[in-house]
């Protein structure tokens, strides 16, 4: 049976779609990691940074899947659900490097390195940026 111009379409924006959803994984998971550096500027930043990072602990710790991989999932397979190989070349390394295949320990000691540094990072902002704590003249 062939397919129709609207049913690849069709496909073809799921396939764009998840495309997306990794690329925003991706940039998040950069943010979890260096969201510190701006959130010492902007309070807003901070608010969003240390949420993000306790959602990262409490899913990792009931073992819970993010809900942007449950979503990519779900676009993969509306796409195209026996495709081997799921996206660009670009998409493919930035997928490997979200989806990194490690144990479930290893990546819990990580998230809680990872947010005991920046909540380290957070307090000791006093010592790093001194000159925000002077009142404006």
């Amino acid at each position: 049976m062939a397919c129709t111009f609207g049913q690849r379409t069709r496909d073809m924006v799921y396939k764009m779609l998840a495309d997306f959803v990794v690329l925003i994984h991706f940039l998040w998971i950069i943010f979890l990691f260096f969201g510190a550096l701006w959130g010492v500027r902007k309070r807003v930043v901070k608010v969003i940074h240390l949420g993000g990072l306790l959602f990262a602990f409490i899913l990792h710790v009931s073992h819970w899947y993010c809900p942007l991989t449950h979503l990519e999932v779900y676009l993969r397979l509306k796409h195209d659900p026996d495709l081997t190989y799921t996206g660009s070349f670009i998409i493919h390394y930035v997928e490997k490097m979200v989806y990194i295949e490690v144990s479930t320990g290893f990546l819990l000691v990580a998230t809680i390195f990872l947010c005991l540094l920046n909540l380290w990072f957070y307090l000791s902002k006093r010592k790093l940026f001194p000159d925000r704590l002077k009142p404006a003249e």
